[in-house]
């Protein structure tokens, strides 16, 4: 929507993880006025790595508490919040759930209490993912299915949504949920993940490690792209296009684990490598497929994909390739 962003106070939690940076600038390009919430540290952020860092207002705080979150939204006017503060990282949730808990759960009902009492926002973007929907017998995943996730990171996940549904029916305050598929691209440093473990492996010169045996399958997202279904989500809840809940964001392309590493193995060139599988897998790593849906984001939103798996990739490749060429100790140094 042509000039919605100029000019707008915008809200972002948890903006120094990897989407939060990039929706931050996404939205300094579309001339918002950007404010960042963060309880983490400063020091080799992703917003300066996008050249945004001077542009983002960074107040350092937790969602966690409650007083000092009231206190932002009492003085300032934001018209538009992001809430994607999280612990986001699968393995760590599953092995620290009362940590994920208190910042998941506890830290979503505190920005929703704050968002009610502060009265001008009108937008709240709630950060969710495929992985509530749990194992369905219905592929791929739409927003009516029932919610059948059970590990600490979906039930966390879960948790929020119903209290996105309880404040926006309750007290009117217009939530909206974002449900994504896996979401990639560069300035990700949770190794532990396929795609930018992957990437590092393969710059390296190394043969990536796969944990699994290959054949679990997943949707998975640039995060450019899904930069653009976040302000498309917004700017239809903030002008009454739609009644909040759900939306699915996905490029509607299942692609096992093996077929991912082997693209990015063919994409950097090092076309001799092969991938090392463990067949292992990952503790509460969820169903074997997932696939989501977007017919929903696609009628109402007007929103599709832009970047096919291999272009984002690419791109993908090309972003690391460079920042680590800047930063050689990074790729020589064993982060994992």
């Amino acid at each position: 929507m042509k000039n919605f962003w100029k000019g707008r106070p915008v809200l972002i939690t948890g903006c120094l993880g990897f989407l939060p940076s990039w929706l931050a600038a996404g939205l300094v390009k579309q001339g918002a006025e950007v404010t960042g919430l963060t309880d983490g540290p400063a020091a080799g952020s992703l917003l300066k790595l996008l050249g945004c860092d001077r542009k983002v207002r960074v107040i350092r705080t937790s969602v966690t508490d409650y007083p000092a979150v009231e206190k932002i939204f009492r003085r300032n006017r934001f018209d538009v919040c992001f809430h994607l503060a999280a612990l986001t990282d699968y393995g760590v949730c599953a092995a620290s759930p009362l940590a994920t808990f208190e910042t998941n759960i506890k830290g979503t009902w505190n920005l929703l209490e704050a968002a009610r009492n502060g009265g001008t926002l009108r937008a709240v973007v709630l950060a969710s993912s495929d992985k509530v929907y749990g194992e369905q017998k219905k592929l791929p995943y739409t927003e009516g299915l029932p919610l059948l996730g059970r590990h600490p990171y979906d039930i966390s996940k879960i948790c929020d949504e119903l209290l996105g549904k309880c404040y926006s029916g309750s007290y009117g305050l217009p939530v909206a949920v974002a449900r994504c598929a896996n979401i990639y691209g560069g300035g990700d440093f949770t190794w532990s993940r396929v795609v930018p473990g992957t990437i590092r492996s393969v710059l390296r010169g190394e043969a990536p490690v796969i944990r699994s045996d290959g054949s679990p399958t997943r949707d998975y997202i640039y995060a450019e792209d899904l930069v653009a279904a976040y302000l498309k989500l917004a700017e239809a809840l903030g002008t009454g296009v739609v009644k909040g809940g759900a939306f699915n964001f996905s490029p509607e392309n299942p692609t096992t684990t093996l077929e991912l590493v082997e693209l990015i193995i063919a994409l950097s060139g090092r076309t001799g490598m092969k991938p090392e599988i463990l067949g292992s897998g990952t503790p509460g790593a969820g169903a074997d497929i997932q696939s989501l849906s977007s017919a929903k984001a696609v009628k109402l939103l007007k929103w599709k994909s832009s970047y096919p798996l291999k272009e984002g990739l690419r791109r993908t490749l090309r972003w690391y390739a460079e920042y680590f060429n800047e930063n050689t100790s990074c790729l020589s140094a064993d982060t994992r």
